[in-house]
């Protein structure tokens, strides 16, 4: 089994009436719920005492235009990020924003994902919950889930928090750039590849050069 340093995935909806999943991984053992208010988020989360937090948004705006660096990036890539001022995102991005602003004053790291991305980048079929849902017991996942379907919210939880746990082992790439943030996005690779990494200690590795954006200000990993 995995080590069980906490991570926790967040798949974040743009109003607290909706739920947003909420994934915690201690070694291959996921935790996996629909959270609503803010406060039930950060109770959650801050409870868990996580090592690293990937939310499911984006995190920071635009110095200019609609796009940041990381979007023009990702989109080139044939990944399929929307502008965070979007009509559709600019609710979900000022909330993800003050979400990371209070986990950020409690000390938490916090890192932008894109499941969607992530699916595709693990080459897992775009929307088959179901067939998505087997993989992550294929992959050596387990949890009560495992007895109920999932709903999209909670896979693209847990999603995020895999892809937090290849981030912590160096198997993703980053788009974007120190002002404006970075999105995080697994390697390319079969998501059978990412098996062994769950055998792994989740222990944070180091980043002497690489600096993830804040919403004010940069922190190192």
């Amino acid at each position: 089994m995995g080590g069980k340093l906490p991570l926790v995935g967040i798949d974040l909806a743009g109003k607290p009436e909706r739920p947003s999943g909420w994934a915690l991984l201690r070694g291959r053992t996921v935790t996996v719920k629909e959270l609503y208010a803010d406060d039930e988020i950060l109770f959650e989360t801050l409870g868990a005492k996580p090592s690293l937090i990937a939310i499911d948004a984006p995190l920071t705006l635009p110095e200019r235009g609609a796009l940041r660096q990381a979007d023009r990036e990702m989109q080139r890539r044939g990944y399929p990020v929307l502008p965070p001022l979007f009509p559709a995102m600019r609710e979900l991005t000022l909330r993800a924003i003050s979400l990371t602003e209070a986990l950020r004053r409690e000390q938490v790291r916090v890192i932008e994902v894109h499941p969607a991305s992530g699916r595709k980048a693990l080459q897992m079929p775009p929307k088959d919950w179901r067939r998505i849902q087997e993989i992550f017991v294929e992959m050596g996942l387990g949890g009560d889930w495992e007895k109920r379907p999932l709903s999209p919210h909670e896979s693209d939880a847990i999603i995020a928090v895999i892809t937090v746990h290849l981030h912590v082992r160096g198997k993703t790439e980053d788009f974007g750039e120190q002002k404006e943030g970075f999105i995080i996005v697994p390697l390319p690779m079969h998501w059978s590849k990412s098996v062994a990494t769950f055998a792994c200690n989740n222990r944070l590795r180091s980043f002497p050069s690489k600096i993830i954006s804040t919403v004010k200000g940069f922190f190192f990993l």
